[in-house]
């Protein structure tokens, strides 16, 4: 019987002190001190994470350091959110979207990057990557040279002011802060890696694909080019048409160069070089340079747009589909440029190797 009441009162005084410290705890997350009950204080954290995204041990962890003024929580979040986002803007973002914007006759293209995809399916994060894109529209071409690829870099737009309508995201501040903020938000590194624009003139296209689009203006590969017409045409329907095809053409074929006159001899040397490599030992050389100058002419099929067979119509090539485009628009039609981009390519070559951004373009 002693025994008895000895765990009895073990098991008795174990869930006192449980309790007690059940209290504690409690009491420490939510204070009646404040002046605020558990029910407003619930509604205090469930506002704030509305408004910032924060985690919610980050917000209630905010509240209780403010004694429960969301104001101030608020304020308080930003500086953590900088500090945190500062801390991480050394790790690798390889994920991230492609945002477009367009006016008449000028695009820009712009890539923001992020460490998962599934902060880049946060609306907040394509808010922010759509905005870019519009404000890189703004960045003028010094040259006003048409069809020529302008590269707008983070410098460019780092300090430039952006006007935010977001009900998380608001009022005016400059992309590099916005930019942060959303870091902070999102708790990954975020960056804005690279941008683009090109113009056509006044009688020419602008054609642009950007492909897995979650919506209108963003994508994870996109295809833009530029067609010039010789003289005015009303037909211009019929351009944009062979247009929207080639810029989707371009998302899928991947070409590197626009004519095989543009094809630069260290890479027509080192694909020789590597053809040869490729022969069977002891064949006569005739044979070989034979084979290789075949393989070659397959090369240029592969890189270069113009020999591209057309992807929506295999049995006739690039160059064969402007020339029919000529002759129904009844003037002479080129392209003028093209560039293909695409999320994190080339990402970890350029960390290691300090190398340019790869981007195929017309040269």
């Amino acid at each position: 019987m002693a025994l008895l009441r000895n765990v009895a009162k073990y098991h008795l005084g174990y869930a006192l002190c449980n309790r007690l410290a059940g209290g504690a705890l409690l009491e420490r997350g939510f204070s009646s001190s404040s002046g605020a009950g558990s029910a407003d204080q619930m509604s205090l954290i469930r506002q704030l994470r509305e408004r910032t995204s924060a985690p919610i041990k980050e917000v209630k962890a905010a509240l209780i350091d403010c004694q429960w003024d969301i104001e101030e929580a608020q304020k308080e979040l930003r500086k953590r959110g900088k500090v945190l986002a500062s801390k991480k803007s050394s790790r690798a973002a390889a994920e991230g979207l492609l945002a477009l914007a367009l006016d008449e006759n000028k695009a820009a293209l712009i890539e923001l990057n992020c460490e998962t995809d599934f902060v880049a399916r946060n609306e907040i994060f394509q808010y922010l990557a759509l905005a870019l894109a519009r404000q890189a529209l703004l960045v003028e071409n010094p040259s006003q040279q048409f069809s020529e690829l302008f590269t707008v870099g983070p410098e460019a737009l780092e300090e430039m002011k952006l006007n935010l309508d977001h009900p998380k995201i608001s009022g005016e501040t400059t992309v590099q802060n916005a930019i942060t903020e959303v870091a902070a938000m999102m708790g990954e590194n975020v960056r804005f890696r690279r941008g683009y624009t090109m113009s056509a003139s006044s009688h020419g296209v602008l054609s642009t694909y950007l492909h897995t689009s979650p919506k209108p203006g963003l994508g994870r590969i996109a295809g833009i080019l530029s067609l010039e017409v010789e003289n005015g045409n009303p037909q211009i329907e019929a351009v944009q048409c062979v247009g929207s095809e080639l810029a989707m053409h371009i998302v899928a074929a991947n070409p590197l160069f626009l004519t095989k006159e543009l094809v630069s001899p260290d890479a027509l040397e080192n694909e020789r070089e590597f053809l040869k490599s490729q022969a069977v030992p002891g064949r006569p050389q005739n044979a070989i340079d034979k084979m290789v100058e075949g393989r070659l002419r397959k090369y240029m099929e592969e890189v270069v747009l113009m020999e591209q067979k057309f992807v929506v119509n295999d049995s006739v090539n690039v160059k064969t589909l402007m020339d029919n485009l000529s002759k129904e628009v009844g003037s002479p039609v080129r392209i003028g440029n093209f560039f293909r981009m695409e999320v994190g390519e080339g990402i970890q070559r350029h960390q290691v190797s300090g190398t340019s951004e790869p981007l195929a373009q017309a040269v």
